[in-house]
Formats: C-alpha cells, structure tokens, sequence
C-alpha cells in the first residue's frame, strides 16, 4: 500500500531544525512553509548536547538557494559533473556551477523542452520538433558549440529521395518523412549501456537515435495521443506516457542489421492524461504522473508487474517526476514538490517542499558530495514556470513530519 495525504496533514505546524555546515537560506526569498524543513541558523535546539537531537537534525530536507534569471520559464534540467544545466522559453540553455553562471549557449528556434547529456554532447529537444546536439570544448570546458541536429540534414535528404519513407501526418494531413519529428519533443532519454537516445513527441511517436552517429534507428507509433513522457531503463526496457492515459512497455530488440521496439504491456488505461515518467535505478519500480494529480506505482516481480498503489500528494496535475536512492519526487502544477520515501511496499511523504511561485515544470537530481552509506543525501533542483530554480538537500534519513513533531 501507498501513503496518502489528507487536508489536515497539509496545515501541520513548522518545526526547527540545528544549521547544517554548508547550507545557508538566509538569502532566500521564499516563504518557507509548514512542510519545509528549513536551514534556519536561529533556529537551533538548545540541547546540542542530546545525541537523538543532534542526528535528527543532521538528517533533513532544507533549500540551499535559488537561480534565477529574468529571461524564460524554466521547462527543462539536467545535471551530471556538478554542472546544471537550464533550458526555458527563451531558447537560452544556461550551465550552472556552484550556484552561479558558468556558461550559456542558444539555438535558433524551439523553446528548450528537454536536455539530456552524453559524454562531451548535450542533447536538447525543441518546441520545433527537432533535437540539436552541442559538444563541449575539449580545451575550453565552459564553451559549447553546436555539432548538429537530429536528424542530420544529408539523412532527410537520403530519406527523402524514396516514397516509403513517407506518411501522412495526422495533425498537418500532410507527407512527411518516418524519421523526423513533425510536432513538438516532450522528453529525451538515454541508454548510456548501448549509446542509444530516446525522443518522445507529441506527434504520438517516440524515436531511437545512435547518439555517436545522429542516425535515426526507428520510429514507433506509440500511442494514440502525444506521448508525454519517455524512460529507457538499463536493462533494454523502454516505458512511454501518453495523453490518451496509458502507460506502455517496450522490449527492446536486436537483430543483426536493425534495431526494433516490441509492444509487451500496457500498464495503465485511463481517462486522464499521463503527464510523467520515473523508474528507480534497478528498474523494479516504475512511477506515472497523472493531470489528477495522482502517482501510480508498479513493482516488478520476476518478470510481471504489480500496481503498488497510488501516492495522493498534490492537489493539481504531476508535471515531473525523478527517482533517486530510496526516494521519489513529484513536482506538480500546485507549485509544490512532494519527497516521497519507499520502504518495503510503503511509500512514506516527508516532506512538502514550497516556494515556488508558478508550476514546477522539471526536476534534476544528483548525489550529494556528503552522502554516506549509512546517510544517503542528494541535491535535488526545482525549475518552474516563475523562471527559477531552486536547489534543495535531502536526506534519505530525513525525519516524517507529523502534526508539527518530528517522528
């Protein structure tokens, strides 16, 4: 079974936590809410002495600080090598290193949707359709430039040449060419094992691209609707999220000249929109956003799928979800951020981050430099439609918040 919330669980009273080293939200604007756990430096316990105390304290979710550049709404984050790297309306993708800016590069068109990294390349899907790839200056580590787009010009040339590499795209009623994309990229994915990217489209189709030669692999129709959503997990499974309400499963296939994606289950069939994707790191659980507002979960056993339940934190729909460790985060339309803990079958809320003055449209995460074996902390990044993002440290061993106290 899930943990759900009700109405009173949203009003419990703000607890105080002891500072913590590195961490400082003296200089933030946010009005910090019941449910976040603060870095407050006054508000420290008077018995530091008292050892349960003190480790409930150490062990905590608390906001570092916040980015923001008047310039776009924030729709897209990716971190890897202490780096973050921001995508928003303005067609601006902004890298960020130790909470300032390190670098900034632009494309031409298409508000920045979706960022995936690879090596020396990043990947960014567009509102335009088309996915353009940037590589990083071997003697210039702050200097991106771009290296092509996705797919290459001389591949719709070729492609075009023969008629069966057309059909005709339901939206525009019009010809178009199997290997491009002719409506928006809602998502971008990586098999880092295989070299394989994964981009997902409301044209209601996702495509496999090998990431070292920008060659388009296949294109399959998945769904009925736009696909919102696109995870490749590492052991060759690929799920897909749709606006038409289902959840999909794809096994992926290698023949010996070609690449194919075969249709195995559909998770989920449903009314409402699915609006997010996330599979923890063993590929045993996977979580759907819903416009409800809902999170379903499925758990693997053998080889079938169970539905886990459902985690009812938010109040409007699910824009994003990232999984890490132990923990689960959904960011919603509510502008709220919900830190979910599994353990066993349960799946515990500690926490409510808040703050946030518009949706919160993407979620990054990466493991932080103080993380133990016994304490497992991560630094998660927020970005919304009030054009920032903000930066957050949490702990796997953070304490539930419950009617004020901490448990």
């Amino acid at each position: 079974m899930s943990s759900t919330m009700n109405n009173d669980e949203f009003n419990v009273q703000k607890s105080k936590f002891s500072a913590y080293d590195r961490l400082s939200c003296e200089n933030s604007p946010m009005n910090m809410s019941p449910w976040n756990q603060s870095c407050n430096l006054n508000a420290i316990n008077d018995d530091d002495d008292d050892d349960d105390d003190a480790t409930k304290n150490n062990h905590k979710i608390c906001l570092i600080g916040s980015l923001v550049r008047e310039e776009g709404h924030i729709y897209s984050l990716a971190t890897k090598n202490d780096l973050l790297y921001t995508g928003s309306d303005s067609k601006n993708i902004r890298v960020w290193k130790d909470m300032k800016e390190f670098s900034a590069f632009k494309s031409n068109s298409g508000l920045v949707k979706a960022i995936i990294i690879s090596g020396d390349k990043i990947f960014t899907g567009h509102q335009d359709g088309k996915v353009r790839v940037w590589k990083v200056q071997p003697n210039n580590p702050s200097s991106f430039k771009p290296a092509g787009t996705l797919p290459t010009f001389f591949d719709i040339f070729k492609a075009s040449i023969r008629p069966s590499n057309y059909f005709m795209s339901a939206k525009h009623n019009k010809a178009s060419i199997w290997i491009k994309h002719w409506d928006a990229i809602s998502c971008l994915s990586m098999d880092h094992n295989h070299g394989l990217l994964y981009s997902a489209s409301w044209d209601r189709t996702f495509k496999v691209w090998r990431a070292d030669s920008s060659k388009c692999l296949e294109s399959v129709k998945a769904h009925e609707d736009a696909v919102n959503s696109v995870v490749a997990s590492a052991d060759g499974v690929v799920y897909t999220g749709s606006a038409d309400g289902t959840v999909k499963i794809w096994q992926r296939e290698f023949t010996p000249k070609t690449i194919r994606h075969v249709l195995v289950q559909t998770l989920l069939n449903q009314e409402c929109a699915v609006t997010a994707l996330a599979v923890n790191k063993s590929g045993s659980v996977v979580y759907c956003g819903s416009s409800d507002g809902v999170v379903n979960f499925w758990e693997k056993e053998k080889k079938n799928w169970t539905h886990g339940g459902v985690l009812k934190g938010h109040k409007l729909a699910v824009l994003c979800l990232e999984s890490a460790g132990n923990l689960v985060f959904s960011g919603s339309a509510d502008k709220n951020i919900c830190v979910w803990r599994k353990e066993g079958c349960v799946h515990t809320c500690l926490s409510m981050l808040t703050g946030h003055n518009g949706p919160v449209k993407c979620l990054a995460v990466e493991q932080d430099k103080e993380s133990t074996t016994s304490d497992k902390k991560w630094v998660l990044y927020s970005g919304s439609l009030d054009k920032s993002v903000k930066v957050w440290s949490v702990s796997e061993m953070a304490p539930i918040m419950h009617n004020g106290d901490v448990q």
